[in-house]
């Protein structure tokens, strides 16, 4: 399982899913930057240029296939294909900007 790293703590989509609040919608808004809304109404851009030198995202180069994001119907993800996946619980800290422990307070 990949992991991720956002604001120094370090996530895995199967040991962190557990909020009850959802993505609804994304969509590319340039190249290495999204944006996302979740039930709660809260929505905002998240830039990923930082990850887009790690081999796993090479595939991000590609405009096309870089704006083929997704909500993986079955996880919940922000997915490009079955290889890159982002855990929602993620972006959501990252647009509201809170911690880990703000978030577990949260839920």
């Amino acid at each position: 399982m990949p992991v991720f790293n956002f604001s120094n703590s370090i996530f895995t989509i199967q040991n962190i899913y557990f909020m009850e609040i959802r993505p609804t919608k994304v969509k590319a808004i340039s190249l290495y930057t999204i944006w996302v809304s979740f039930t709660d109404n809260t929505e905002g851009n998240v830039d990923l240029s930082h990850l887009a030198n790690k081999p796993i995202f090479k595939k991000w180069s590609n405009a096309t296939f870089f704006n083929n994001v997704y909500i993986d119907s079955d996880t919940d993800a922000i997915a490009w294909d079955k290889d890159i996946e982002l855990c929602p619980d993620s972006l959501y800290m990252k647009i509201k900007g809170v911690s880990f422990d703000k978030f577990k307070e949260m839920n």
